[in-house]
């Protein structure tokens, strides 16, 4: 199975002119590695997954698994609220070369816990490609319970969690009821650190879009225990992990990737470009982090 630990960026989906930038795309991905970090995810929640068609989804998961080229792992998002919808994702991501699949709760329709475990029972038995649930309450207005999450990861395929759930206890009772070698992934940057001391595998990173380079040192540091300089990274990208989520995290990093030129900040409705203060108070941030 990859290795999924350390810093992996819920990569931005680029646009120019309202259509996909795979020229910026490529230029991302490309960067992503150059700097170290240990894996992306395609079109998550980062990557504006609702505001992109189904076959342009599709297609951004194929052009950067074809950009990764093997050299570090590809997650691709292939979360619905209609399980039909995402086991038609998640079986075109494996058949396009993904090395795991990012599969959110399903959201709006509010299952109860028999229906998370049935959702995803059909998703886990109609591919073979390793599934990391994504448990975001706050969005999805549902929590897999530790118990239910508990029953999933005997399940082989079911490998770990992306854990947005606020709750640093969560991560110490998922790794006594799931397992040690069950993968959880912080969703929250500035939580990280913590979310490493209690059991933690890393983070998909919405920062490592902006500063790839520390977030991976970050997670080095951290996952070696070296807690001292993990702490210092912290101070350093501090700002940062608040600056971004000012505004929807999406259009703020979009804004800050286009600081550095690798793409534009467009954004798709119901989105907007940040405000005049928001883009001032990223570049304090990515000035005080050393990026600009």
């Amino acid at each position: 199975m990859p290795d999924f630990r350390g810093s992996i960026p819920a990569l931005v989906t680029p646009f120019k002119d309202g259509k996909l930038d795979f020229e910026a795309l490529e230029r991302l991905v490309e960067w992503h590695i150059d700097e170290g970090s240990h894996g992306l995810v395609a079109v998550g929640t980062t990557g504006e997954s609702p505001t992109v068609s189904k076959d342009g989804h599709k297609e951004v998961i194929r052009r950067v698994v074809e950009f990764a080229a093997g050299r570090i792992p590809v997650i691709a998002g292939t979360g619905s609220n209609a399980t039909a919808q995402s086991l038609d994702m998640l079986q075109f991501a494996e058949n396009a070369g993904a090395d795991g699949a990012l599969i959110v709760t399903p959201y709006y329709n509010k299952p109860n816990q028999a229906g998370l475990l049935s959702h995803y029972k059909v998703l886990h038995d109609n591919t073979n490609i390793p599934i990391i649930l994504y448990n975001i309450p706050g969005r999805c207005v549902i929590d897999i319970l530790p118990e239910t999450m508990a029953e999933m990861a005997r399940w082989p395929r079911i490998v770990g969690v992306k854990d947005a759930t606020g709750s640093m206890e969560r991560v110490s009772k998922q790794r006594a009821l799931c397992g040690k070698d069950f993968i959880q992934l912080s969703a929250e940057d500035a939580a990280a650190l913590g979310f490493n001391a209690h059991g933690g595998s890393g983070c998909i990173s919405v920062t490592a879009n902006v500063a790839p380079r520390l977030c991976a040192e970050f997670q080095e540091a951290s996952l070696s225990d070296n807690l001292e300089l993990a702490r210092e990274y912290q101070d350093r990208l501090l700002p940062l992990h608040e600056a971004l989520f000012l505004e929807p995290a999406a259009a703020c990093t979009k804004y800050a990737v286009s600081r550095l030129g690798l793409c534009s900040d467009e954004v798709r409705l119901p989105l907007t470009p940040v405000t005049a203060e928001t883009r001032a108070a990223v570049d304090r941030a990515m000035e005080f982090a050393g990026l600009l």
